[in-house]
């Protein structure tokens, strides 16, 4: 749901209407003018990567977008590469080693390989428990809410659809943007 895939997203509903999206800066600062004008309803921020509730102490800084969240250890962090620990068998050792490149090198290959081969199954896992999770929050009590729950782990987005067209549309929208990658693709539906 992020427009750029290294800052991630935000969006505040005041009841079921959705009125700020964006950073997490963007939307605290929305959701603190928001409650400053004393809102008619509950205003809860999800997370759009996760479809969680996010919690605000608005006596903590939010912290700007890429700036250092903690100190850096061993490792290449001018590049992303952050040094931990594994423990294999002396045998795996052995065979990680004689791979051209070495053993960081053939691990590194070996994980993308495995993202590769799971990762439509698994965003697909990762839509369905977002848009769960945002539906369980605002949606819980809607007409159709268990129907569209049961359609969206069925992946029959007609049905899922169907179920919904009652909610108000925000809660709607939302939810159908965070459930879109669990249907199978090439299937659109209005």
């Amino acid at each position: 749901m992020s427009d750029h895939p290294c800052i991630k997203r935000y969006t505040a509903f005041e009841g079921s209407q959705r009125f700020a999206s964006g950073t997490l800066k963007e939307v605290a600062s929305a959701v603190f003018s928001r409650l400053g004008a004393e809102p008619q309803e509950p205003v809860l921020i999800f997370d759009d990567e996760t479809g969680e509730v996010v919690d605000l102490d608005p006596r903590i800084a939010i912290p700007e977008e890429g700036s250092p969240e903690a100190p850096k250890g061993r490792g290449r962090p001018k590049l992303g590469v952050i040094a931990r620990e594994i423990t294999l068998l002396p045998r795996h050792w052995d065979w990680l080693n004689a791979q051209p490149g070495g053993a960081s090198v053939t691990l590194r290959k070996l994980v993308e390989e495995a993202r590769r081969a799971g990762s439509e199954q698994e965003g697909k896992r990762q839509a369905q428990t977002r848009a769960y999770r945002f539906m369980s929050a605002l949606a819980g009590d809607e007409r159709g809410y268990e129907d569209a729950l049961r359609a969206l782990y069925a992946q029959d987005q007609p049905a899922f659809e169907a179920h919904m067209q009652t909610w108000p549309e925000d809660v709607r929208a939302y939810t159908c943007a965070l459930a879109a990658p669990a249907f199978p693709k090439g299937e659109t539906h209005a």
